[in-house]
């Protein structure tokens, strides 16, 4: 089917960058929307940022002016940059992408990367 493959992620101090990306592969026609969500130890999954094919972005206020999603269509990837990084924003961060398959192309089907450890020390 699909696979999504998240690089990057890591430690950094406060105030630091760090980058990910996440690259699908597989059965895939098109990818609609992708993006990031987080989940911090002991809190529920929240949206970071998504983007549309055509480059239109929505991001989580928490994150605003700090990271910026983008995406590469011809290589299927999506990329996160985070910059001025906060110890509130250690957490597992998981690609997703709305892929329609090329068996059938009539359905979206959401799919999820397997998770990239951003640890932010103080």
């Amino acid at each position: 089917q699909v696979q999504l493959v998240e690089s990057g992620g890591g430690l950094v101090q406060a105030g630091g960058s760090l980058s990910l990306s996440c690259a699908a592969s597989g059965s895939i026609f098109s990818i609609d929307a992708m993006g990031w969500y987080r989940r911090a130890p002991g809190k529920q999954r929240e949206l970071v940022a998504g983007i549309t094919t055509g480059g239109s972005t929505n991001y989580s206020d928490s994150v605003k002016g700090r990271f910026t999603v983008s995406r590469d269509n011809a290589k299927n990837t999506v990329y996160l940059q985070m910059n001025s990084l906060k110890p509130e924003d250690t957490a597992v961060y998981y690609c997703h992408a709305a892929v329609r398959l090329g068996g059938n192309i009539g359905r979206l089907y959401l799919y999820w990367g397997q998770g990239t450890q951003v640890t932010v020390s103080s």
